[in-house]
């Protein structure tokens, strides 16, 4: 555990960004210091709030003179631990650099600072006619920052990519307070090394991002939306590949779901209703956008009756209009809050190749019941690009505390099937303190070595996020 830094230092890092912007009062601390599914606590006696890039440069400098350990913080909605102090960091919250600085509708490109609150992102893109494609159920929290530091995926990853391929440029603070700036609009630059993208997905722990320069896109002209029920996993891989062969537009969105997690969301969610007649083992919520203005309606419609007629879907249902598609998302939105009151649950952010999912989904479920009879398997997630969030509830009336105690031993089943399908146990939250211990035990050797070279070299006095990915 670390000693609180003494008050002549404390004092010292106030002066960088004013006594209003270095919090120590420990009501306004708490809501920073807990993880959003109560998994962590941690602890710290400041959290300095810089207004720009000079002042994160001056708060790293002087970290990095005194041996001060730093946890950066966006929107505080990581799931894996990377935001937490657990032994008494400063945090350095990044809310302040919020401004949008430029939208450059000719490039396709948008430039913002760290703290820009993703849906503010995706609101003025659209305010300028372009798409901001990135989208995740936290969107009215979670920070630019964050989504690049945690290589944040969601639901658009399928048709436009995840936060990594979607960052042009960036500037980043590194540790010994230097500022590297290669905040570029170029889809072309091979001049030498690409070091952007060292710093996506590496949680705050070799430098912190406090500008982005990100792609946009033009905004689709024809959206479809359809919630579909069919058998089982397979078939929904089979259309998923029907999809991208008939329908004329791109599939940007194509979400799994078990019919188990829909009864929690019809259960315990706000304005959720059974969108389908009946009830299916499984679903699809598929999202299709088309630059062309006419005959996509007809086109999806044309594709989900040849899907019924070779028996891969059940049934289905095109959204009418906005609101019903917004009512679809919702609802696919709510997944995560929904498990909440069905007690604990054991969560697994993992991704497969898009035809192993099926197999995948099979075997860690009877693996997970044969574990702890009675527990409850929830998949759900991005199938489209093989990313599935497989999460195990409680068994109904069991101990909460009981279950959570077998976290490991949940995951080391599930984990062993992901490795088996050579596939990745964390696909779009990161590593943290969560997943850490983990890392080092599956990682190959040589690429572990190489990421513990770059964490010395980048951050030699280990003030930045100390104890998480590595």
């Amino acid at each position: 555990m670390r000693l609180a830094p003494a008050p002549e230092l404390m004092a010292r890092f106030k002066a960088i960004v004013g006594d209003k912007y270095a919090i120590t009062d420990p009501d306004v601390l708490a809501p920073h210091l807990i993880e959003g599914r109560g998994l962590y606590h941690g602890h710290t006696a400041m959290m300095l709030k810089p207004a720009n890039t000079a002042e994160v440069a001056a708060i790293l400098k002087l970290a990095n003179e005194t041996r001060t350990a730093i946890v950066p913080q966006g929107g505080n909605t990581g799931l894996v631990g990377g935001q937490i102090p657990f032994d008494g960091e400063i945090i350095l919250s990044l809310s302040r650099l919020d401004k949008i600085r430029e939208i450059d509708s000719e490039s396709n490109t948008m430039t913002l600072e760290a703290g820009v609150v993703l849906q503010k992102a995706q609101e003025a893109a659209h305010a300028a006619g372009r798409l901001f494609p990135l989208s995740l159920g936290s969107e009215g929290s979670c920070t630019i920052g964050g989504n690049l530091s945690s290589n944040a995926g969601g639901t658009g990853a399928l048709a436009y990519g995840i936060a990594r391929e979607l960052m042009v440029g960036v500037e980043v603070v590194l540790a010994d307070g230097r500022v590297m700036n290669l905040l570029r609009k170029l889809k072309k630059d091979n001049t030498g090394y690409d070091l952007r993208h060292i710093f996506v997905g590496a949680e705050g722990t070799l430098g912190i991002i406090t500008t982005a320069v990100v792609k946009l896109f033009p905004q689709p002209r024809a959206i479809e939306t359809a919630f579909i029920g069919l058998p089982s996993p397979d078939a929904a891989v089979k259309l998923l590949n029907l999809a991208q062969s008939r329908i004329g537009g791109t599939v940007t969105g194509f979400e799994l779901m078990i019919r188990g997690i829909l009864e929690f969301a019809l259960k315990h969610g706000h304005n959720v209703r059974d969108p389908l007649a009946g009830p299916h083992p499984w679903y699809v919520l598929m999202e299709v956008s088309s630059q062309q203005a006419e005959g996509l309606r007809d086109n999806v419609e044309e594709f989900l009756a040849e899907a019924i007629e070779q028996g891969i879907v059940g049934d289905a249902t095109l959204a009418a209009n906005m609101d019903q598609a917004k009512a679809f998302w919702h609802m696919r939105h709510t997944l995560t809050e929904v498990q909440k009151p069905e007690g604990g649950s054991i969560k697994h952010d993992i991704s497969v190749p898009v035809a192993a999912v099926p197999q995948f989904i099979a075997e860690a479920s009877e693996a997970v019941v044969k574990l702890i009879p009675g527990s409850r398997p929830v998949p759900f997630g991005h199938v489209g690009d093989g990313n599935m969030h497989f999460n195990v509830s409680q068994p109904v009336g069991a101990d909460k505390a009981e279950f959570l105690a077998r976290w490991k031993d949940v995951n080391a089943v599930v984990d062993k099937i992901v490795l088996k399908l050579n596939g990745s146990f964390s696909a779009e939250h990161g590593i943290g303190k969560l997943k850490r211990d983990t890392l080092a035990k599956v990682k190959d050797p040589v690429a572990l070595a190489l990421m513990r070279d770059l964490k010395k070299s980048f951050d030699p006095n280990g003030i930045l996020n100390p104890g998480k990915v590595l």
